[in-house]
């Protein structure tokens, strides 16, 4: 598994989530994207849907009756209806469920990053992971080693 953690200093959290999705639907990729804020699930998925002509970002929540067939999935777990191999955990909340994906990105800010470096911990020594670490630096992202 890859495990990505992501460190923002701008946002929105949405238009993050946008610029990621939009990258792994281009390489093929179904997205389960996790947040448990109903609000900002909502907010990511109007970002989605308004993402830009050209990029045609379609998406639902579970629990929609055509959840299966999203390429694009907005829950509150880790559970991917839509058979998404790809997840992006957009609260920062590390959850059960995280490692069943073939990449799962950590997306957090300032206040989530003591919980980022426990969850960093937690796969130290795992051969079965690869780990690897960005923060947003000048509206970049940066690979930091």
């Amino acid at each position: 598994m890859q495990l990505d953690f992501w460190q923002y200093s701008q946002g929105p959290v949405e238009r993050i989530v946008v610029l990621i999705a939009e990258r792994a639907i281009k390489d093929g990729q179904r997205v389960l994207v996790v947040d448990g804020d109903a609000e900002r699930r909502a907010a990511t998925i109007r970002a989605l849907w308004e993402a830009s002509p050209e990029a045609f970002l379609a998406n639902g929540e579970s629990g929609d009756p055509h959840a299966e067939r999203q390429p694009i999935l907005l829950s509150d777990t880790c559970t991917s209806a839509n058979g998404a191999r790809f997840a992006i955990l957009a609260d920062g909340k590390w959850r059960e469920g995280g490692e069943a994906f073939d990449r799962t990105i950590l997306l957090f800010g300032q206040n989530e990053v003591a919980e980022a470096r426990k969850v960093w911990r937690q796969f130290d020594g795992r051969e079965d992971v690869t780990r690897a670490y960005f923060a947003q630096e000048d509206g970049k992202w940066v690979k930091k080693v």
